[in-house]
């Protein structure tokens, strides 16, 4: 009899845990399968950092950029990864969407295994590949940086190769570029094979007066979602947190996530997770005054094309946990 009691008071709570499991809100991330967020929010699902604040994660895959943008902005994903650049040509569009920060890794300049250049003007007259196109912030970056630093007008003083950033990965480890621009984890891949990196994005902003720590990647999310139910824009920003907190300092949480990195030397796969700790901005609030600067930047050198009517940081852009 007593265990039959103990049985159904075990099943009773069993009901009740899950019918509280049920009860939790559902967040929908529309991503790119074999982008790099995966990672984190792998380790958010895996770790049960979603359900410990308040929320079920439901990562959808989807083809592309593009593909996360339509499934947004036609309510089909409440959430997606993307730039605060993009966010905020929205906002100035009309759009209420928010960006909460997730990453602030950023690509750079690398140059083949034996390259004798020394700084971007020994790049004069060479060819760069360049991921993404003549709209790329890198690349925009680099310009700005390369005409302070050396009085060089980089796009008339080189030939550019633009394209995927897989396509500009592989010409450059084939030796076609002088030098080659791309994101950070192709960066990762290219030193692995023996190139190395001419001049970072965060050491040009750093000498353009821009702040390197400055998040450029985050989940971007509704304003009504941030309105009507902060505590589930607060419990995403914690389970982000913690699984930060989690891949900074365990390297056994890397190992399990190995299988999905497409890491094919041990070389690469450690260079892909200190490149992903690099990255992991600081705790707390974004420094807006720094993050107008780039903006007024990008606006200056990008122009309608990138930023469309932006010239300001537009109010209430940045989610701010802890602020």
């Amino acid at each position: 009899m007593m265990m039959k009691r103990l049985g159904a008071a075990a099943l009773t709570l069993a009901l009740s845990a899950t019918a509280v499991l049920a009860e939790l809100p559902t967040l929908r991330v529309a991503v790119l399968k074999s982008g790099t967020v995966n990672w984190e929010l792998d380790t958010i699902t895996h770790n049960g950092f979603d359900r410990a604040n308040g929320f079920t994660l439901d990562v959808q895959d989807v083809a592309g950029k593009a593909a996360a943008e339509v499934a947004f902005q036609g309510g089909e994903a409440d959430a997606i990864v993307s730039d605060w650049l993009w966010v905020a040509r929205q906002r100035a569009a009309g759009h209420d969407f928010v960006f909460l920060p997730y990453s602030r890794a950023v690509g750079g300049l690398m140059v083949p295994e034996g390259s004798t250049a020394k700084t971007l003007a020994d790049l004069r007259g060479g060819k760069i590949g360049v991921a993404g196109g003549p709209l790329d912030k890198s690349w925009l970056i680099l310009r700005a940086y390369a005409d302070k630093t050396y009085g060089m007008d980089l796009q008339a003083e080189t030939e550019q190769v633009f394209g995927a950033p897989p396509l500009i990965f592989k010409a450059g480890l084939q030796g076609e570029f002088a030098g080659a621009i791309n994101f950070w984890h192709f960066m990762a891949k290219m030193e692995a094979a023996g190139m190395h990196t001419l001049v970072s994005v965060s050491e040009a902003s750093e000498a353009l007066g821009l702040d390197p720590q400055t998040p450029l990647l985050g989940y971007v999310l509704h304003g009504e979602t941030l309105r009507d139910h902060p505590e589930l824009v607060q419990g995403l920003a914690n389970a982000s947190r913690a699984a930060k907190d989690l891949l900074a300092t365990s390297d056994a949480e890397w190992d399990r996530l190995r299988p999905n990195m497409n890491a094919n030397t041990d070389s690469q796969f450690e260079a892909l997770k200190a490149g992903f700790r690099d990255g992991i901005p600081a705790a707390g609030p974004v420094d807006e005054a720094a993050a107008d600067r780039m903006l007024r930047l990008m606006a200056e050198l990008g122009g309608e094309d990138l930023l469309g009517d932006v010239s300001a940081l537009p109010e209430g852009l940045f989610v701010q946990p802890g602020s």
